[in-house]
C-alpha cells in the first residue's frame, strides 16, 4: 500500500466536553493541543480536530450500499485489516452502539472490505474500513 501524508479533518461538535470524553475515553485517541473551543487528536496518524459549534444543524440522509443504509455525511479512515479487527473488538468491549455492525461488505467481489459505522455523541457519523487486499481500495 502506498504511503500517504497525514490529512487534517475538522468537524463541528455541539458539546465539546461530551465529544472530548468520547474521542479520548471511548475511542482512545491521543489528545494533542486544545483550547476552550477545540481539541485535536491523533486519528491513526492523521489530525482530527473537534470544534465547538453550538449553532451547527446537520442535515443527514442515507445511501443504500450492499443492502445497508449508510449515513451521509460521514468520515473515517481505511485501516490495515488486523488493526480494524482489533479496533472493532475494542469498540464492542466499550459498548459502542453501531449504526452498522462490523461486517464484510462486497464479499467475494471487487473491493471486498470490512466496514463499520457509528455516531459520536454530537451526531457525526464515522466509518472505519479495511481491505484484505489494499490494492482494491480504488478498484472498480
Amino acid at each position: 500500500m502506498r504511503k500517504v501524508p497525514p490529512f487534517h479533518l475538522a468537524i463541528p461538535v455541539d458539546d465539546l466536553q461530551k465529544a472530548r470524553v468520547f474521542y479520548t475515553k471511548t475511542l482512545h485517541f491521543k489528545e494533542g493541543r486544545s483550547s476552550d473551543h477545540w481539541v485535536d487528536y491523533d486519528f491513526f496518524g492523521h489530525q482530527l480536530v473537534i470544534h465547538l459549534d453550538e449553532g451547527e444543524h446537520r442535515a443527514s440522509t442515507q445511501s443504500s450500499i450492499d443492502g445497508k443504509n449508510v449515513p451521509v455525511p460521514h468520515f473515517g479512515v481505511v485501516l490495515p485489516w488486523e488493526i480494524f479487527e482489533s479496533f472493532a473488538d475494542q469498540l464492542k468491549q466499550r459498548d459502542v452502539q453501531f449504526e452498522i455492525e462490523p461486517y464484510i461488505r462486497f464479499k467475494g467481489k471487487t473491493g471486498e472490505q470490512m466496514t463499520m459505522f457509528f455516531y459520536d455523541p454530537c451526531g457525526n457519523a464515522l466509518e472505519f474500513k479495511a481491505f484484505k487486499d489494499p490494492d482494491q481500495l480504488f478498484a472498480s
